[in-house]
């Protein structure tokens, strides 16, 4: 039996998905041009209760600012201002 391609149903991906709008990057709402290691108390709005980064879709950063986000944190770390892992 011939079925029409408008008369398919969306297929497993497109079932399941929404469209919603994506969040705004805070760093660019705040008009934050480089993301620094010292700012512990924004850092640790990026990070989960178990001390790991938030991911760009998670947390809503634009891509350049997630990457400067993901070294300040690892700085962070490195100098014991935020903890690797909690308890």
């Amino acid at each position: 039996m011939y079925v029409k391609p408008e008369e398919k149903s969306a297929g497993p991906r497109e079932r399941g998905r929404r469209s919603t709008r994506k969040k705004p990057c805070k760093f660019c709402a705040d008009k934050i041009e480089a993301v620094d290691y010292k700012d512990v108390p924004r850092l640790q709005k990026f990070t989960s209760e178990r001390g790991k980064i938030l991911p760009g879709r998670v947390s809503g950063n634009c891509a350049a600012h997630q990457r400067q986000l993901s070294v300040a944190v690892k700085r962070a770390r490195h100098i014991a201002l935020l903890p690797f892992i909690s308890d």
